[in-house]
């Protein structure tokens, strides 16, 4: 259990506190070791009359207890001499609880200018005034907590109340300011709307009522947003009877009404109503730079419209825009190469967080160590490479702002490990594009070649904010999935605390996002800080499998799935937790800190000693064969189909050619995932069919010598699988006699 919340050595300032919250909040306070100050003008609850009793009793009744207190009977309209209070007993303030209040009620149009100006003056300009005279105190003393207290009313509205509505929604907007003013301060504003027996429901509340609803049921939010430890700012919170829940902000995708060119009316609002009231998908902007970035979409929109379209029919429609989806999927990017030293692997290595004082990170740091080898996620580096080099601008259809793409998710698999230097060929293709309203998502799948070999598949999915809403697919049997953690202890964890410098060294990697570095651009995303790299916490991820499952042999590794669900910053620990189910570990990834989750939905593959090539495997020295020619151009051809054999074939063949009855070669072809692909060796996961035979009759059947059924029937030819799917075949197998 964790420890007391203590106010040692606080001074605390509640207005209103001579009965009910204010009362409450002031006994708790200086139970748990704060110094209070008890403000009451001890008037009724209209606001009429002046008294010393109330504020004298609840003094009183903490120093009976062995607290400290002492009383104020100004009104809050005298801010100054509160705080002067406060400084005078107890040299500082620390905490303000802007609770005093009365009540004017009245219809709308009974509401006098006097019912509305007090109404104002006590709640809205009194905790102004004593917010101000409290606030370069607090400043000075680099803290300060403050609570505005707004009321159900200010939120929804209520019969009787517009003066009263007007100034605790006015209470809100104050305290969503001084929490952005204040966050450089370590001064948290936060705002309460409670239910609670007190003057001021006295009259409304039956007595039952006021019994279920004590004050004694909202002090302990009050207390936890008010202590040191609690890093809430800028929140809105309903409490009350024992319960507590906080509200946000949320706004529908809306509609874009206006045409370039053309003058807006309101036909076209009326025609656009329901998109602009549809809360479907609906986003939450936390800050007045989220809330405004949509208006940088719309104007690019409207700039990009053709102005030769028919006003009266013209629909913003995504592909009129120049977002077209159908015209993007399958495209393909500019072929793109990495060349690189040992510098590259050995600088990644030390920005994924290895380090000299591991002597088992020796041989991914020293390129003179035995064995020294490339981490398996350096793979991410040269296809990010890929996409970084401007390619993705150049695909018809993809008309979108780059500036509003966000990491998502990430798959890498390997075929075999890296080459710790040399050049790496990345060829990538828009695998699908799908709606999530709010947004799209982009998968991204790059094949990387050393060679003529594939050496790694990568699968970015990236968030487009505000490219949805076109009509597509939410969902795509392409993507790589996540998948849930088992609901048990973890069998390992392991954390690594990441240096306050760790951003900065990992996008010596080739990622020169500011957000990682430029506090001005991050504050521009909304974070406090730059914010660590997602495929850096990937690559920690990773190390810790790695190292724990598979002492550290690349060999070992076969792919990672992850994905990113709250940002990370550097200097915080990094807390790995696996669990084994066979050769898959699902792992999570926490900040240790905070407990927020940063990597979820994430596994590693590995593969054991079973799966590793046998004697009668290739090795890289395998013979030239006949049929390397016809597999070249296989590669070929799957290349330039883009993603048209995938949609007609869809399944995955692995071939093993013998030489001398002993297998010299195995390919695999891949027609099912991404937008297929053709690599050297066996087939990662299961094949649909199998085929093994020589290289002769291999050719034989290429070149139409041999007839394949005559082939296996007599054992010249073996398959393996599902051997119905071979007559797909021919798709990619016609013409070859040409050869």
């Amino acid at each position: 259990m964790s420890a007391p919340l203590r106010f040692d050595g606080r001074v605390v300032l509640v207005t209103g506190a001579g009965g009910g919250l204010g009362k409450a909040y002031a006994l708790a306070f200086a139970e748990r070791g704060a110094s209070v100050v008890v403000n009451d003008l001890g008037g009724d609850f209209k606001g009429h009359g002046k008294s010393s009793s109330a504020a004298d009793k609840v003094v009183e009744e903490i120093r009976a207890k062995g607290g400290k207190a002492v009383a104020n009977y100004d009104s809050v309209e005298a801010g100054d001499k509160l705080v002067q209070t406060a400084l005078d007993a107890f040299g500082r303030i620390d905490i303000l609880i802007n609770n005093a209040g009365i009540l004017r009620d009245r219809s709308f149009t009974r509401i006098s200018d006097e019912d509305w100006d007090i109404i104002h003056k006590v709640h809205l300009k009194g905790s102004f005034l004593v917010t101000r005279a409290a606030w370069n105190h607090m400043k000075n003393q680099n803290f300060g907590r403050i609570i505005m207290t707004s009321s159900a009313a200010g939120i929804y509205g209520n019969f009787g109340q517009a003066n009263y509505s007007a100034a605790k929604l006015g209470l809100l907007g104050l305290a969503n300011t001084l929490s952005v003013e204040g966050r450089k301060y370590n001064i948290h504003c936060n705002t309460i709307a409670p239910t609670a027996g007190s003057r001021l429901t006295q009259t409304v509340m039956p007595q039952e009522m006021l019994d279920a609803f004590k004050p004694d049921y909202v002090a302990p939010l009050v207390l936890w947003l008010c202590h040191e430890s609690c890093q809430e700012n800028g929140g809105l919170f309903e409490v009350g009877a024992g319960w507590i829940g906080k509200l946000r902000w949320e706004r529908s995708l809306g509609a874009i009404v206006r045409q370039k060119n053309f003058p807006m009316t309101p036909e076209a609002v009326q025609n656009k109503w329901e998109k602009i009231c549809d809360f479907n998908d609906a986003n939450k902007p936390r800050t007045i730079q989220e809330s405004v970035s949509i208006l940088h979409d719309v104007l690019s929109q409207i700039e990009s419209q053709d102005v030769s379209l028919n006003p009266t029919s013209y629909s913003a429609s995504a592909s009129s825009l120049g977002f077209d989806p159908a015209k993007a999927i399958g495209q393909k990017l500019p072929s793109s190469a990495y060349d690189y030293t040992h510098l590259q692997p050995i600088l990644y290595a030390l920005g994924v967080g290895m380090s000299t004082k591991d002597p088992d990170h020796q041989k991914f740091l020293f390129e003179g160590s035995e064995g020294f080898c490339c981490l398996p996620t350096f793979g991410v580096i040269p296809a990010q490479s890929s996409m970084f080099s401007g390619g993705l601008s150049s695909i018809p259809g993809l008309n979108i702002d780059f500036t509003k793409v966000l990491h998502g998710e990430q798959y890498l698999e390997l075929y075999k490990p890296l080459p710790t230097s040399g050049t790496l060929t990345s060829e990538t293709s828009i695998a699908d594009i799908l709606d999530k309203g709010s947004g799209a998502v982009i998968l991204l799948d790059v094949n990387t070649y050393s060679g003529k070999d594939l050496v790694c598949y990568n699968q970015f999915s990236v968030f487009v904010v505000g490219a949805g809403g076109f009509g597509g697919r939410r969902s795509s049997e392409k993507a790589k999935v996540t998948l849930n953690p088992p609901k048990r202890p973890p069998d390992a964890v392991l954390s690594d605390v990441t240096t306050v410098d760790q951003a900065a060294l990992y996008r010596l990697s080739g990622d020169w996002n500011p957000l990682h570095i430029e506090p001005g651009f991050a504050a521009l995303g909304g974070f406090q800080k730059p914010i660590l790299h997602g495929l850096c916490s990937f690559g920690f991820a990773a190390r810790h499998v790695l190292k724990h499952f598979a002492n550290n042999d690349v060999s070992k590794f076969k792919a990672i799935k992850v994905r990113f669900a709250k940002p990370v910053f550097p200097g915080q620990t990094l807390q790995t937790e696996m669990w084994k189910e066979g050769k898959r570990i699902h792992i999570q990834t926490k900040v240790k800190e905070t407990g927020e989750v940063a990597i979820a939905g994430a596994y590693v593959d590995l593969i054991s000693s079973s799966d590793q090539p046998s004697a009668n495997e290739p090795s890289a020295e395998a013979p030239e064969l006949l049929s390397d020619l016809v597999f070249e151009e296989i590669g070929r051809r799957i290349k330039e189909s883009g993603n048209e054999l995938v949609k007609k074939v869809k399944a995955v063949f692995q071939w093993n050619i013998t030489k001398d009855k002993m297998t010299a070669v195995q390919w695999t072809i891949d027609l099912k995932n991404g937008s297929g692909a053709l690599y050297r060796g066996p087939a990662r996961g299961k094949a649909d069919t199998t085929f093994t035979l020589s290289d002769e009759i291999f050719m034989d059947l290429v070149l139409g010598k041999i007839n394949p059924q005559k082939a296996f029937l007599s054992g010249k030819l073996k398959v393996k699988g599902n051997i119905m799917l071979s007559q797909k075949l021919e798709t990619i197998l016609k013409d070859y006699a040409k050869l």
